[in-house]
């Protein structure tokens, strides 16, 4: 706990909720979802994911101390030849991400598989959000997200490494070094 409290971070700008969905380039289907919550601090929801970096504390599926240059690391590394990350923000009132990051933080490890639903599941119980219907597939919570009023959708593409462990370790150590860079 006492890591998670030190590499807190609180986002200097409103209150928002952030879908990311990771599409293959290939099928157009989705592969994995998670949701960024910038509220009283700025953590990421990442439901039964792989993202681990050395200066990023994670309790259960909840990555802590989210960063600019984390939120980068996040992207790039699921960005690759073979997937793109599809980034959709609205802002919300600090109530709502208040009640989201609350949500995350209760939602316990959450199994393979089960990243769209636990995710559609949290934002059904975030005032809003209670038209967001429980789907296991990423595209559709995507699609279903893009309907809320205000939601601006970016996409984030790399061609690097098919790899997603390659990736996973290079924005682990490129993270490494901006810390180092940082203390000096």
């Amino acid at each position: 706990m006492a890591e998670i409290s030190a590499r807190s971070y609180r986002d200097p700008g409103p209150s928002t909720l952030t879908l990311y969905t990771m599409i293959s380039t290939r099928t157009g289907s989705g592969a994995h979802t998670s949701l960024m919550i910038s509220g009283s601090e700025r953590v990421i929801f990442d439901p039964a994911g792989s993202f681990r970096a050395d200066v990023v504390p994670i309790k259960d599926d909840v990555l802590y101390g989210i960063t600019p240059n984390v939120e980068r690391a996040y992207r790039s590394s699921h960005a690759r030849e073979t997937h793109y990350a599809r980034i959709q923000t609205v802002e919300v009132t600090p109530q709502q991400a208040e009640i989201a990051l609350q949500l995350a933080k209760q939602s316990g490890p959450v199994a393979g598989a089960f990243c769209a639903n636990s995710t559609a599941q949290l934002l059904q119980q975030v005032p809003g959000f209670e038209q967001i219907e429980t789907t296991f597939y990423p595209v559709k919570l995507s699609e279903q997200f893009a309907q809320l009023p205000g939601v601006q959708t970016a996409e984030y593409r790399e061609n690097d490494d098919a790899d997603l462990q390659a990736g996973l370790a290079f924005n682990n150590a490129q993270l490494n070094q901006l810390e180092a860079d940082s203390a000096q």
